[in-house]
């Protein structure tokens, strides 16, 4: 009798928890607002609809603490979080869905062309090995598949997806694996992922000493290669829009209106009439994937939400997020047109990462929190010591620390340029790093019953696998 019992609850262990049947959501859509932190959803929940509002993303039903940590450190970069999201797998930073035993190898400048980061160092045997990422099961599945950012196609996040190397600085190398059929290919993507948009043509095009000084040392032309097997290539709003989206329709977006910034346009920086937001490019892609009778897996990235935490410059970040949580609504209006009660399709919304930027209180309610923090008392502002106001939004590191305190005005801590003042003084623009706090997962839709509780970032891997039926 008591080896029985055993036996039973060894069995149910095994078995899918009720209300979570594996298999049932025939479509996955992974947001992931890169370095995303519960202060900055509360910030930006705040800015767009009041403390007593709600952003789009806060309305989905299940909700889980995701625990971030690597391999080798408290606090992860974005290579090794998104890649335990999509692998299952925990590996050392800087490493791209690779196994545990990977160690990372910068990448060099090439010497006869002189562009950064465009010689792949990482060895060829004994460093690792791929491992199988979500997106690779879905194609494997049959399944239309996508990735869309504002960073960088080949930047971290985007990468993870669909390539596999030891530094997520080989960015050369990692465009060459979504190439279909050409040197260096991920085989494991058959005849490729379906939709990819993002920032940047450099790490396609072939390198030009006139022309385009931080194109392919190589001299390949991945953007030629690719429509050659039969993608569709836009560089804009109006040729997006203008992309077919018939059954089948392959398709390759690369956005180069804010290459001083290396990624697309800031949302609050962009030309609404020439580049598409996140949105946009959210909505074309379903467009194209449910076309596909086997269902379809999509990644969708707000990362610019992390290069402006990075900067210290709430604003942008703040609405950043607020451009990310737009892109989660049109994507599941969209949805709904074919699948009116997500009973086939699971969406997922989480970050990679946390940011050190902290909410200073005790502000009056229904203020921004773009500006002074102000007494819920009398309205007049907070004080430090010495009597010089504050913001509500401070960072934990980054460029903005004055050796003397000067007194903030609300006309200038409500700039869209203002980088918010720091407790530690960390180099220049962009020194803000990464936190190491938890962050925030909601989901709804298909298998999303187990979506819940604290939970390692490696094991979401197995939630959605499992949901999904790969």
């Amino acid at each position: 009798m008591f080896k029985q019992k055993l036996l039973t609850l060894a069995i149910a262990a095994l078995l899918p928890a009720a209300g979570f049947a594996a298999g049932e959501a025939k479509n996955v859509i992974f947001f992931l607002g890169d370095g995303m932190g519960p202060v900055t959803v509360t910030a930006a929940r705040i800015l767009k609809y009041k403390e007593e509002g709600s952003l789009n993303m806060d309305k989905l039903p299940r909700t889980a603490r995701i625990k971030t940590f690597s391999l080798d450190a408290q606090t992860t970069d974005s290579a090794p979080s998104m890649a335990a999201y999509m692998t299952g797998v925990k590996t050392r930073n800087e490493t791209l869905s690779l196994d545990a035993t990977t160690k990372a190898f910068a990448p060099s400048r090439d010497a006869t062309t002189n562009v950064a980061n465009s010689v792949n160092n990482c060895p060829a045997t004994g460093n690792g090995a791929a491992s199988a990422t979500l997106l690779e099961l879905a194609i494997a599945k049959g399944k239309a598949t996508g990735v869309v950012s504002t960073a960088r196609l080949t930047h971290a996040t985007p990468a993870a997806t669909y390539a596999h190397v030891c530094h997520r600085n080989a960015e050369y190398e990692i465009a060459r694996q979504a190439a279909p059929g050409g040197a260096g290919y991920n085989t494991a993507l058959g005849a490729g992922v379906d939709v990819l948009m993002g920032g940047i043509s450099q790490y396609w095009t072939p390198f030009n000493a006139t022309s385009n000084k931080l194109g392919r040392p190589d001299g390949r032309d991945l953007v030629a290669e690719m429509k050659a097997k039969g993608y569709s290539f836009v560089s804009d709003l109006p040729s997006l829009s203008a992309a077919p989206v018939a059954a089948g329709t392959k398709l390759l977006g690369l956005y180069d209106f804010a290459v001083a910034q290396g990624h697309m346009s800031y949302n609050l920086d962009r030309d609404p009439n020439k580049e598409p937001s996140l949105a946009q490019m959210t909505v074309k892609s379903l467009d194209i994937l449910s076309k596909n009778a086997n269902g379809f897996f999509l990644m969708v990235e707000g990362g610019r939400i992390d290069h402006a935490l990075h900067e210290t410059n709430a604003a942008r970040a703040l609405d950043e997020t607020i451009a990310f949580d737009d892109a989660i609504k049109a994507a599941i209006d969209k949805v709904k047109t074919f699948d009116p009660t997500l009973a086939n399709t699971l969406i997922v919304v989480t970050a990679d990462h946390d940011h050190t930027m902290a909410f200073n209180g005790y502000g009056k309610r229904g203020d921004s929190p773009l500006g002074l923090s102000n007494s819920f008392v009398d309205g007049t502002p907070n004080k430090d010591k010495n009597g010089v106001p504050y913001t509500t939004l401070v960072f934990g590191g980054g460029s903005n620390r004055p050796d003397t305190r000067s007194v903030l005005t609300t006309p200038g801590v409500t700039d869209i340029n203002y980088l918010q003042e720091v407790a530690v003084r960390r180099g220049g623009k962009g020194s803000e790093t990464h936190g190491g706090g938890d962050v925030i997962m909601m989901s709804a839709g298909a298998g999303s019953a187990n979506f819940k509780g604290t939970l390692d970032n490696t094991k979401v891997f197995g939630l959605v696998k499992s949901a999904a039926g790969y």
